[in-house]
């Protein structure tokens, strides 16, 4: 961190969770993604009606791909960008006004059957716009041109949350929809170009420091490129064929080369340490998700498109914004970067969560027990997150 940054977050003299962009959005991200699940149980038991103008299933959808996903993307870009581009951070008021739009979002979605859908629409869109509007003011401003991909990709999202808006305005079901795939896209494509770049690169320094005489493949090179090319294509396809048997077969070819990216990072070698190996795990769901959305595509019978989708947005979604968000939340605020045993329970979380819910899309006669299970382990997960790192958000420590 250079000197200036440090020295803009001490001249704060504000709480603590103001202090630095990942400290809100990773606290209240989790906390959302665990009370959202909540009241999706309480729905799907007939507990409680949810005051949404969303049908049930699409509110869920929503909750997770354009409610938490949003906040933990902000969270990593507001402390990454001034490492990226050697400017000031966004601290204070400034972040906590980044912070309201984001909740009033999720009031606004929640509390929609009340509202006009232009005016939810716009107050949820608003957060992630304005989002958009500073990093676009620091890339620039910093010549950081390299990472107008990672705009680009929140630009993507943006447009998927539009469109799902307009989607359920219509009445339609959005959580089958084009907004949904377009955001469930731009998470892939984030986590395909973001965790190419730091999956290898801490693994290479942790081997390097551990004395192995394993190195993992540098990030991006040409093979990761074409990689991601091809990626695009195959996703933005999908997007507008989403029951084509080429992109069944598309995504069988994009499972195997991510596969195959994934075996030149030295996998096997992260075992002994739970911070790396969950960024390697959480990045393997990326090649099971392709073939499970290949095989529900080829061969319907086998399992059911929404379950195969489920092992993106249940698996490699969540598993690797928690692995992020544990590592930074240690690194910045002076720990450690040291698993205990309550964060390995944590991580082990998801995928039990994700496994059971594609499970229930397979076996049809045990899908309610699963359906708890996987609701069950995902709660406790971003709970216990939220209690395991919930104090280190909210306390004040140096910046290094």
């Amino acid at each position: 961190m250079s000197s200036s940054t440090a020295q803009q977050m001490r001249q704060w003299q504000g709480p603590a969770l103001l202090s630095y962009g990942f400290r809100p959005f990773f606290l209240l991200g989790a906390l959302w993604a665990g009370l959202a699940m909540v009241l999706w149980i309480l729905s799907l038991s007939g507990t409680l009606s949810l005051p949404s103008a969303f049908d049930p299933v699409s509110w869920h959808a929503h909750a997770l791909l354009f409610g938490y996903l949003p906040a933990i993307v902000a969270g990593f870009m507001l402390t990454a960008v001034p490492n990226w581009t050697g400017r000031l951070p966004v601290v204070g008021w400034s972040l906590g006004a980044l912070v309201v739009l984001w909740v009033l979002g999720r009031l606004a979605v929640l509390f929609s059957f009340a509202l006009p859908p232009v005016l939810v629409a716009l107050v949820d869109l608003s957060a992630m716009v304005a989002l958009a509007t500073v990093m676009t003011r620091e890339i620039v401003a910093g010549k950081n041109w390299r990472n107008l991909i990672v705009l680009a990709m929140l630009a993507l999202l943006v447009l998927g949350n539009a469109v799902f808006h307009i989607e359920a305005a219509r009445g339609e079901y959005a959580a089958k929809g084009y907004g949904l795939r377009i955001g469930l896209a731009a998470g892939v494509l984030m986590i395909s170009v973001i965790g190419g770049r730091i999956v290898p690169s801490f693994t290479r320094n942790w081997l390097v420091k551990s004395g192995s005489d394993f190195r993992p493949a540098p990030p991006m090179q040409k093979f990761d490129k074409l990689v991601l090319l091809y990626s695009v294509v195959v996703l933005g396809f999908w997007v507008a064929q989403p029951d084509s048997l080429y992109a069944g077969a598309a995504f069988l070819l994009f499972g195997v080369l991510h596969a195959v990216r994934l075996a030149r990072w030295c996998s096997l070698q992260t075992r002994s340490e739970p911070l790396l190996w969950v960024l390697h795990l959480g990045y393997g769901f990326i090649p099971l998700g392709a073939w499970g959305l290949g095989t529900a595509i080829l061969w319907p019978s086998v399992i059911l498109p929404a379950a195969a989708q489920h092992i993106w947005m249940g698996g490699a979604l969540p598993l690797m914004t928690m692995a992020v968000m544990a590592r930074a939340t240690l690194g910045h605020s002076g720990n450690a970067l040291s698993a205990g045993p309550g964060t390995v329970a944590v991580f082990l979380t998801v995928p039990i969560s994700v496994f059971a819910r594609v499970a229930a899309g397979v076996w049809p006669t045990g899908a309610e027990t699963l359906y708890h299970l996987a609701g069950t382990a995902w709660v406790l997960g971003f709970l216990g997150f939220v209690v395991i790192y919930g104090p280190m958000l909210l306390s004040r420590r140096p910046p290094s």
